[in-house]
């Protein structure tokens, strides 16, 4: 897994220097990656078996919320949102943390509960620890995390046992959520930018000129694509935000379909490293944090490659290992970290065990 990861770090670095004019954003990014990996090989040491006990996690909730609700006071604005902690060298975005935090907290909820996961009650409990959340990244507002932390919960709820009847329920009320923040909650310009998603070319010089650009920079690399350092809309800087949110684009545009294809490879195989792992956990707790983490990634991957080719719409999430930005990449590495960490005391026959569990045998 570890060695998969390389390649998607060094083709987020070869692009970001191949188009910038100096290596600002290259030089602070070996930087995290470096902090990043230290952390990420010092976690899997760790023996995590205290996460298990309710209290350390009622202390990470409460914590967690304390500091989004500082961040209305002394919060940094980047790009109209209050999501930031400036730290004067560097900066924080609590947002991404908090994503393993309420993956750990729903993993622990669940590990106890997947037999009687039928009942309504423990859907409604679950959401509330990730409503809570939610409403507050929302209000920064960070619509991409507070979507990311949404389906983390859907995804864990999913994965732990929900009928479908009551996952029909959940959809139905968020259609009806959804209805409601659009009338009363959504921004304009946030509204504009799901306008732009099913209209994208009526407004390609206003809401829909960053969707559109990053669309014809990927279309343009074809096969093979352009070659390092010949991606002209990222050197031209026609494509927007081609460090953070676009450096997919980016790539795809100096690499083609086949470096594409070796990306999304890499990142099927670091995903199925992830559920593999899991199935060894030692509890039903560890299982559900590694399948709540391959659900993290792959909310990421998807989210961003999709507003990236002009599926969804742009909501400014990264792309994991590639996007430029330190907190990110820390988190990514810390929660891999902690699983790495859970396989010192995983049990060989578990996989087993809990099939059989599953099955009913």
């Amino acid at each position: 897994m570890f060695f998969a990861i390389l390649p998607i770090i060094g083709a987020g670095l070869v692009t970001m220097n191949s188009f910038t004019g100096d290596s600002y954003f290259f030089s602070k990014q070996i930087i995290w990656v470096c902090v990043s990996v230290a952390v990420f090989f010092g976690f899997s040491f760790v023996d995590w078996r205290f996460l298990r006990r309710t209290d350390i996690l009622v202390g990470f909730f409460i914590f967690s919320c304390l500091v989004l609700l500082a961040l209305f006071t002394i919060g940094h604005v980047v790009k109209g949102a209050q999501s930031w902690i400036n730290f004067g060298a560097f900066s924080v975005e609590p947002a991404d943390p908090i994503k393993l935090v309420i993956i750990l907290i729903l993993a622990k909820y669940f590990s106890r509960r997947h037999i009687e996961i039928a009942n309504v009650r423990h859907i409604l409990v679950s959401g509330f620890y990730a409503l809570v959340f939610f409403i507050l990244v929302f209000l920064q507002p960070d619509m991409g995390a507070a979507i990311i932390i949404f389906l983390i919960w859907l995804g864990m709820v999913s994965v732990s046992g929900i009928s479908k009847k009551h996952l029909l329920m959940v959809f139905l009320l968020g259609a009806v959520t959804f209805g409601l923040l659009w009338t009363y909650a959504f921004k304009d310009y946030q509204k504009e930018r799901i306008k732009n998603f099913v209209y994208p070319l009526t407004d390609i010089q206003g809401g829909g000129y960053n969707a559109y650009q990053s669309t014809i920079a990927v279309g343009s690399g074809e096969m093979l694509g352009k070659g390092l350092g010949y991606g002209t809309q990222s050197r031209l800087k026609f494509l927007p935000e081609y460090e953070t949110d676009f450096v997919f684009a980016a790539f795809a545009e100096e690499w083609g379909f086949v470096g594409v294809v070796i990306i999304f490879s890499l990142y099927g195989l670091i995903i199925w490293r992830i559920l593999a792992n899991s199935m060894y956990g030692a509890t039903n707790f560890e299982i559900l944090y590694g399948m709540g983490l391959a659900i993290f990634f792959a909310s990421h991957i998807l989210i961003n490659i999709g507003m990236n080719i002009g599926l969804l719409p742009v909501t400014g999430i990264p792309v994991p290992f590639m996007s430029y930005g330190g907190t990110h990449l820390l988190t990514e590495f810390a929660g891999l970290g902690i699983l790495m960490g859970m396989r010192n005391y995983r049990r060989a026959t578990h996989k087993e065990m809990m099939k059989n569990e599953f099955v009913g045998v």
